[in-house]
């Protein structure tokens, strides 16, 4: 089954094309740990999930591209195409001369509408070349005005025109210092649309991205691009295929549904983060091995301490005692520090992946008490190595690390709408201010939610 991808706004177009190239070197490098059989029916299922054909043999990314600027759709465009591997189709993008300006009201409010029905055509004719739709995979910012509010406008009108399809939006969290003085206002709003129209945020902190670039990539000098081919990276160790079940070697056919059912038990609980381990400059990889059991423990606690990355990582942190009864809801350091989890889905790509041990994922001390673990753990394989990594581990969790970071853009966003800053930006093209009180009331209501698990 195929996934149709939108690339929104400056930010989605860049990651969305690292995405695609990222799929692609995957699919065609040469692999040592599986048949030629199995590498050849690896190559088939991604190119089904995310390209398709074209008559001179070159293989089309299934995506629309849209932004109110037109460089970088142009950059994007001329890139893939000048890369002779795969290209985007030739009539697959909207651009039009005058952006967003940052402001979510503009995207959401003026380019929405006006352009709705362009984008919504482009839209459906990717449709109309999937044998078979899994579902949109919506790529985006929170912190500008095109990605941000044109993004909620057309997850909505997905929603609306497609409602039996999976809709996962990726969403990227600004810098914690700001690239834009209206960024909180901006991902209130996002947010709390996102909440209301998609099935499942999967959502990377542009922060953590860069630690990772800085400190496992010994990058000096940190361009975006450099931060887009990390999430490319992650994203990539996500949807590339996997083995259908235990012992199976069919890969799964809906990855998108596979994904919903795994991590998404109930729609109040819907943001998802990635963490990969090992992530290293080619020159560290070639002094590296690795063995499944140190890269779980590693991602093991990775999870519970709310790490990002394996480096740092707070090893003092432990589950509570599962099986004693706890005082009040939770005791103390479990508030403080240990990171209780909804779901969890780990996949595991390479050499004697069906000899990775993963019982300590299946404690049920990492998970809330209304699920069961046979329930919230799950697993993918495949024998097939992602990228360049003889043995790696992907983890999707559900679970309450970003109670943090969301609670801090929702406590600046109100201090900034408590004394009405900037807010005649947003109410002249028609948002008022009940639709932040609602923003706010919603998102106040999914931390709460998160932080009594």
């Amino acid at each position: 089954m195929s996934i149709v991808t939108v690339q929104l706004g400056q930010c989605g177009n860049q990651i969305g094309f690292e995405v695609f190239d990222a799929l692609f070197s995957d699919s065609h490098c040469p692999q040592k740990f599986c048949s030629k059989r199995e590498n050849e029916a690896y190559q088939a299922s991604c190119k089904e999930r995310f390209f398709s054909e074209e008559e001179d043999g070159v293989p089309v990314a299934r995506a629309v591209l849209v932004d109110m600027e037109p460089k970088v759709i142009n950059q994007t465009l001329s890139k893939a195409a000048h890369s002779g591997r795969w290209k985007y189709g030739q009539h697959s993008h909207l651009c039009q001369k005058q952006g967003s300006g940052n402001n979510w009201a503009y995207g959401y409010s003026v380019h929405g509408p006006r352009h709705e029905e362009s984008i919504m055509n482009l839209i459906q004719k990717e449709v109309e070349k999937c044998d078979s739709l899994s579902g949109f995979f919506i790529v985006m910012s929170m912190a500008g005005g095109t990605g941000s509010g044109l993004g909620a406008f057309l997850t909505q009108n997905l929603q609306d025109q497609y409602s039996n399809s999976l809709k996962m939006n990726q969403i990227i969290w600004p810098y914690g210092t700001g690239e834009v003085i209206v960024q909180n206002y901006n991902s209130i709003l996002t947010l709390s649309h996102l909440y209301r129209s998609s099935d499942a945020l999967l959502v990377h902190e542009n922060d953590a991205v860069h630690k990772i670039c800085a400190k496992l990539m010994n990058i000096k000098q940190i361009s975006f691009r450099d931060i887009n081919q990390v999430l490319a990276h992650q994203l990539g160790s996500v949807f590339q295929p996997t083995y259908s079940g235990e012992g199976s070697f069919h890969y799964r056919r809906n990855p998108l549904v596979d994904l919903m059912e795994d991590l998404v038990p109930h729609p109040e609980f819907k943001m998802l983060g990635v963490r990969n381990i090992p992530q290293m400059s080619e020159n560290s990889l070639a002094y590296s091995t690795f063995t499944w059991a140190g890269l779980l423990k590693h991602l093991r606690q990775m999870l519970i301490s709310n790490a990002k990355m394996e480096e740092g990582i707070d090893w003092q942190v432990r589950p509570p005692l599962s099986g004693l009864p706890t005082l009040g809801k939770m005791p103390l350091s479990k508030e403080l520090h240990f990171n209780t989890s909804i779901a969890n889905l780990v996949i595991l790509r390479g050499k004697d992946v069906h000899s990775a041990d993963l019982g300590a994922f299946k404690d049920p001390a990492l998970y809330t008490s209304w699920l069961e673990p046979v329930t919230a753990f799950n697993v993918w394989k495949t024998q097939r190595a992602f990228s360049k990594y003889e043995k790696s581990a992907a983890l999707v969790s559900n679970s309450q690390s970003l109670v943090k970071p969301l609670d801090m853009i929702v406590g600046k966003a109100w201090n900034m709408f408590a004394s009405k800053a900037y807010l005649h930006q947003y109410t002249k093209f028609g948002i008022e201010e009940e639709d932040f009180l609602d923003g706010f009331a919603l998102l106040e209501q999914v931390i709460a939610s998160y932080s009594n698990l």
